[in-house]
């Protein structure tokens, strides 16, 4: 299952907001993936995701996959929403 989705926080994904996509991504069993310009990171390592350098105002897709993978999006979307990191592209 893929989202896409467009970063809307100011200091774009990093520290706090990725901490908190990270905290949501990690109990869940899926495998889950953030992707940028074609390179696809864990979203359970807050490093990985942080190396990407995601600025504000850029599309990302995230990519679930597994038994709980719907479950896992729907916390991912609940988190990027309500705390304004993202909308849906």
């Amino acid at each position: 299952m893929e989202k896409t989705f467009k970063i809307k926080a100011q200091e774009g994904l990093h520290a706090r907001p990725c901490a908190l996509v990270v905290n949501a991504a990690i109990p869940f069993s899926s495998n889950i993936e953030i992707i940028h310009n074609d390179r696809a990171v864990n979203l359970k390592s807050i490093m990985s995701v942080m190396a990407l350098g995601i600025k504000m105002d850029t599309v990302v897709t995230i990519r679930t996959e597994g038994d709980d993978a719907e479950q896992a999006m729907a916390k991912i979307t609940d988190v990027l929403t309500q705390e304004n990191i993202a909308t849906e592209a």
